[in-house]
C-alpha cells in the first residue's frame, strides 16, 4: 500500500467531490474487498457481511435509483440542493460500495445458541462495521476519495429488483469512490481525554 495503515487511519475523511477518473484499477479494489471479506473477524465465525462492487454504469445506475426515491419523498424546493450534492459527490465516482448483513445467518445463530439471541444482531452490525473501515481506509492508502451514505431503507427495493440481492440481505450502507477534487473538511477532534481510560 502507498502509506502503513494508521497513517492511513488519520488521513481517512470524507470527500464529498468525486470525479470518474481513475486512480487505481479496479481489479486493486477488487483485490481489497476480497481480502478484507476473508480476514476480518466476527461472532462465532459468522461471515455474515455481504457486499456488492458497482463500477462504471452501474455505479451510475445506484445513484439515479436513489435521485429517483429521494424525488418522490422530498418538497420540491429542498430537491434540486440534494440533486446537486448526490450528483458532485456520489454519481461523479467511478464506484460504489455496498454492504449488507445475511439475517440468515445471524437468525441461525440466534436458533442455535438461544442464550445469545438478542446479541447476534447487534455483533453482526459490529462485523460490517469492521468490514466498512478497513475497506475505507484501504482506498484511502490507495489514494482515492470515499464516503459513507445511509439511503436505506428508502432505496432497499429498488435494488433488491435491479442486482437481483438476495431477501434476506439486510442493507447496511453505501460507500461511494473516485477520484478526490478536493481536500476534505477539517475533522473537530476531541481528543483522547474524554474517551480514553488507562489503568497500570
Amino acid at each position: 500500500m502507498a502509506m502503513e495503515f494508521m497513517d492511513a487511519l488519520k488521513n481517512r475523511r470524507s470527500y464529498y467531490r468525486l470525479s470518474d477518473e481513475k486512480v487505481v484499477p479496479e481489479a486493486r479494489i477488487e483485490e481489497i474487498v476480497k481480502d478484507t471479506l476473508l480476514c476480518m473477524p466476527s461472532s462465532f465465525n459468522a461471515q455474515s457481511t455481504r457486499i456488492v462492487l458497482l463500477f462504471g454504469e452501474e455505479h451510475k445506475k445506484l445513484w439515479s435509483i436513489t435521485l429517483d426515491a429521494l424525488r418522490e419523498v422530498m418538497d420540491g424546493d429542498r430537491f434540486p440542493a440534494t440533486q446537486t450534492k448526490i450528483s458532485e459527490s456520489f454519481l461523479s465516482g467511478y464506484g460504489t460500495i455496498l454492504y449488507f448483513e445475511d439475517t440468515s445467518v445471524v437468525n441461525g445463530l440466534s436458533n442455535k445458541y438461544p442464550l445469545y439471541t438478542a446479541k447476534f444482531p447487534v455483533w453482526s452490525q459490529h462485523t460490517n462495521a469492521m468490514h466498512q473501515i478497513a475497506i475505507w481506509t484501504a482506498l484511502e492508502a490507495e489514494g482515492l476519495g470515499v464516503s459513507l451514505q445511509h439511503y436505506n431503507p428508502l432505496i432497499d427495493e429498488k435494488i433488491r429488483e435491479e442486482w437481483n440481492i438476495p431477501s434476506d440481505w439486510q442493507h447496511i450502507a453505501q460507500m461511494p469512490f473516485g477520484k478526490p477534487l478536493d481536500k476534505p473538511a477539517d475533522k473537530d477532534l476531541n481528543g483522547t481525554d474524554m474517551h480514553l481510560k488507562v489503568f497500570r
